[in-house]
């Protein structure tokens, strides 16, 4: 997905991008849940259906399956 389309996803869901790292509303670096790490525009991930940004890494991934999967 495009760069451009990603961060008009975030500006939806109420983030911003400083062209390198998702933001939150005060500016500051939104960190992956699960691995408390600034979560990059190029390593964005969004599940379909949810709107939990995390990074596309394999911990965060599977650590999001096991706690939502039931819900998919």
């Amino acid at each position: 997905m495009p760069n451009e389309v990603k961060v008009n996803l975030l500006k939806k869901l109420g983030y911003k991008s400083d062209g390198i790292f998702v933001l939150k509303k005060n500016g500051e670096k939104f960190l992956d849940k699960y691995t408390e790490e600034p979560v990059r525009l190029d390593n964005m991930f969004i599940y379909p259906g949810s709107t939990i940004i995390l990074d596309n890494n394999s911990l965060s991934i599977s650590s999001f399956l096991e706690k939502y999967g039931d819900v998919f």
